[in-house]
């Protein structure tokens, strides 16, 4: 089986390369991805495997990337710019990437007749929602351009699935943490930022009394889901990837406080 995986050398990306190296049913694996958030650095465990292959390219340009869809059976579809607040500022650059991107990919696979794909979707399209755990059938509340942009896709997928008889899944991802995640700006998750400022000894920063809720899940739980979500037969649904329980960000930042001793509070933050 030849599989691709759109963002596999990103955070997640490269760990469901990892996982999906695994598994003898899967024979070739290709990596897209054009690099601007991801890093062949994540790739240094499998990079020379044969049953890698590495390109350098970018979703948004379908003429460049449709050839290397020939006879692949499944597509993890990753790519996406993913970081909420950024996306206020530059609508048009999500827009282009996560959505058009995702068409791009989409109309790739049915040129090729690929008739599987499953799609990193965001749990941020259920907004500041009070149920919890959450449901996949709660109510879609887009609060960003990037929450908007991934859901769009999600419904697009949906679309083609009907249209072309292709099979997807859908895993609404929630707050990802672990190694090789970003940590190179402001609005990286609350553990991802956590981890930063205590590899520097510094204060951790907390909004407000902390209170708020998080529901966290480890990378490698959520890519065991994508494995199982592409090879198991499974198809046409959506499924939220967490815990299913919500922690404060106060209790997390005294995990961190028990072992360094350092706690502050600031406002802006988390």
């Amino acid at each position: 089986m030849k599989v691709i995986v759109t963002g596999g050398a990103g955070f997640i990306g490269s760990h469901l390369c990892e996982e999906l190296l695994k598994t003898k049913k899967v024979k070739k694996i290709l990596i897209l991805d054009n690099l601007t958030s991801g890093t062949k650095k994540n790739l240094f465990h499998v990079i020379k495997n044969k049953k890698i292959s590495f390109i350098k390219q970018n979703i948004c340009k379908i003429n460049k990337i449709k050839k290397y869809f020939k006879d692949a059976q499944v597509v993890f579809h990753l790519a996406a710019q993913s970081n909420a607040m950024l996306s206020f500022k530059k609508p048009n650059e999500f827009i282009l990437n996560n959505y058009l991107g995702t068409i791009n990919i989409l109309e790739s696979m049915r040129h090729y007749n690929v008739k599987k794909i499953v799609y990193a979707a965001s749990s941020s399209c259920y907004g500041n929602t009070k149920i919890i755990p959450t449901d996949e059938k709660a109510n879609i509340s887009n609060l960003s351009p990037y929450a908007l942009s991934k859901n769009l896709s999600e419904k697009t997928i949906i679309y083609y699935s009907k249209m072309y008889k292709m099979k997807y899944i859908s895993l609404r991802l929630f707050n990802v943490y672990g190694p090789r995640a970003q940590f190179n700006n402001q609005y990286s998750s609350v553990i991802n930022i956590f981890l930063k400022q205590k590899s520097k000894n510094k204060s951790l920063s907390v909004v407000g009394n902390g209170k708020q809720t998080r529901d966290f899940v480890h990378v490698k739980d959520t890519v065991k889901a994508f494995k199982n979500a592409g090879l198991l037969g499974i198809d046409n649904k959506i499924y939220n990837i967490g815990s299913g329980k919500h922690k404060k960000i106060i209790d997390i930042a005294k995990l961190f406080w028990k072992k360094n001793s350092l706690y502050t509070k600031e406002e802006g933050r988390n």
